[in-house]
């Protein structure tokens, strides 16, 4: 099992009413990409951050097809122009070693077909953990 997070604080100036439907596309997410066993998105208490996300998914393969759903897609692009800073990490029960350099190709992957989705993330104020992109991505 693979536990997917996203931890963010959103820019000052994120109209309400943008930050809803940005929420609410994190929701859609969970309800609507086949290989989300479960989820939660809320607020983010304990740590420097304002929202958080976790996405519960299998696999590898359940992995890639969470990232190139189209609601994912679309959480991207009416979420990531209100976020200032954000942060991504990865928490799995499987042995592999090299399991955290298979998410981060993984991500890399997304990030190669996807040249507007990398300047999205470029736009950032601060981004980092296991979906920032690498060498050959924005930053």
């Amino acid at each position: 099992m693979i536990y997917h997070g996203n931890r963010f604080t959103l820019r000052a100036d994120a109209a309400p009413e943008a930050v809803e439907e940005a929420l609410e596309s994190l929701r859609n997410q969970g309800r609507v990409i086949p290989s989300v066993r479960s989820f939660v998105v809320g607020r983010d208490f304990g740590g420097e951050y304002e929202w958080g996300a976790v996405f519960a998914i299998d696999d590898l393969d359940g992995y890639w097809e969470y990232l190139i759903h189209p609601a994912h897609r679309t959480t991207d692009q009416v979420g990531l122009p209100l976020v200032d800073r954000f942060a991504s990490f990865d928490i799995t029960d499987d042995p592999d070693p090299d399991m955290g350099a298979k998410i981060a190709a993984l991500h890399q992957r997304r990030y190669d077909s996807d040249p507007q989705l990398t300047q999205l993330v470029a736009d950032l104020g601060e981004y980092s953990g296991s979906a920032a992109p690498g060498p050959h991505g924005a930053h």
